[in-house]
């Protein structure tokens, strides 16, 4: 089990970019999946991004791929997600989420939700138009 706490969130014009933070405590990384989703007022959660510590595997959804990066640092049990060229639709409470390689995959880290995984208690982004 791990426990995740995010960070780098705030308020940002159209347009600018922010690197969101999710550091991880107990278990090593490496032999899980982590995954940043969004979840805007009104609105269903997302899966943003997803990667696997042990060899650097990504996916990311079709709609932001391109504006966001995922990576991570083993060796500070960190996730980064870069967001880029913000815009104020991208408005919302960022979280990560953790589950073990053992049951999962990076593309079903972020395509099926699963009860039991653990999770942060994520970041406001809130961009401006």
């Amino acid at each position: 089990q791990v426990q995740l706490v995010e960070s780098g969130g705030g308020l940002v014009q159209t347009g600018g970019s922010l690197t969101l933070s999710c550091a991880a405590s107990g278990d090593t990384l490496d032999s899980y999946a982590v995954g940043w989703f969004r979840q805007a007022p009104g609105k269903e959660r997302e899966a943003v991004s997803c990667i696997t510590s042990r060899d650097g595997a990504t996916y990311y959804s079709d709609s932001l791929k391109g504006r966001f990066t995922i990576s991570r640092d083993e060796a500070k049990k960190t996730v980064y997600l870069q967001l880029n060229s913000l815009r104020p639709e991208d408005t919302a409470l960022y979280s990560c989420a953790a589950r073990p390689l053992i049951i999962t995959n990076v593309e079903r880290m972020c395509l099926v939700q699963r009860i039991g995984d653990d999770w942060g208690q994520g970041t406001q982004v809130t961009v401006s138009s």
